[in-house]
């Protein structure tokens, strides 16, 4: 008995070796050319958006996004939580928008059916704005082409009301200037201007100045890059560039999520570079 049971340890053995010696098999994986495509909801009258790449299975969606992208506030800072770049292959790209519902009927609507061109490495905001109810919406895809702010931080606005607003910004330890820092005409993105670090404040008026359409906001603050972790972009670390989206409010009774009155919310656009040795 003895010898079989030695027998038979050997036999294992003798496969454990052999599994062991097998040499390994290296998959080499594509390298898959990508850039970063983002969505915003800016329909002040209408259910919950999906926007999805349609021609290629990935993770890509941008799933139930309602309208301003559910704001959160933290610190201070009112951010759009779901402004998110997402990886998406390179090429020529077939898109869908549709209505974000439990029901089939509702969830197959289709909002938008575009094919739009994606370059490997270039970063791209996908807009959509205007009234569902008075069916004006219209949807923006553009590159972001963001200019390097050096030592400074570069501020910005994109504008989803129906009207044109004076956009002032000014340091937290400062006051607001007479002299507004951006025009901004309806459903557009200002030209980006550049500011010395610090918290960062936006002050919204009419056109010629009168009373404040939103209270002020305080810009995304961001913090440091440190040797394991990526820094947080923000109007304190030189080299950052962020957006200030002032939105219209919610439609009563419609399904958009609802707010009572124009709002303002942030989302970065460029990260600081990281420190030289970090």
């Amino acid at each position: 008995m003895r010898c079989v049971t030695r027998l038979a340890m050997m036999f294992v053995a003798v496969g454990a070796v052999a599994a062991c010696s097998t040499p390994d098999q290296i998959i080499t994986a594509p390298d898959i050319p990508t850039a970063g495509v983002r969505f915003i909801n800016a329909v002040p009258d209408t259910n919950n958006m999906d926007f999805r790449f349609i021609d290629l299975v990935e993770n890509s969606a941008h799933y139930k996004i309602g309208f301003r992208n559910s704001p959160s506030t933290s610190g201070g800072v009112t951010a759009s939580t779901q402004i998110e770049y997402k990886n998406t292959q390179a090429g020529s790209r077939h898109l869908r928008i549709f209505l974000n519902d439990t029901l089939q009927s509702v969830a197959s609507t289709i909002l938008k059916d575009t094919t739009v061109t994606i370059q490997a490495g270039k970063l791209y905001t996908a807009i959509m704005y205007g009234s569902a109810r008075a069916g004006n919406m219209k949807f923006l895809f553009l590159e972001e082409n963001i200019p390097d702010p050096g030592s400074n931080v570069g501020l910005r606005v994109l504008n989803t009301t129906t009207g044109t607003v004076e956009v002032r910004t000014y340091p937290t330890s400062g006051v607001v200037p007479a002299a507004a820092t951006f025009t901004v005409p309806t459903m557009s993105f200002s030209a980006f201007v550049n500011a010395t670090p610090g918290q960062i404040r936006y002050n919204v008026q009419p056109p010629g100045g009168g009373t404040t359409i939103v209270p002020d906001g305080l810009a995304l603050i961001g913090a440091p890059a440190t040797v394991d972790i990526e820094g947080v972009p923000g109007t304190t670390q030189a080299g950052s560039a962020v957006t200030a989206i002032i939105f219209p409010p919610s439609t009563p009774g419609s399904k958009a999520v609802q707010f009572a009155a124009p709002g303002m919310s942030f989302m970065w656009d460029k990260r600081a570079p990281r420190p030289a040795g970090v």
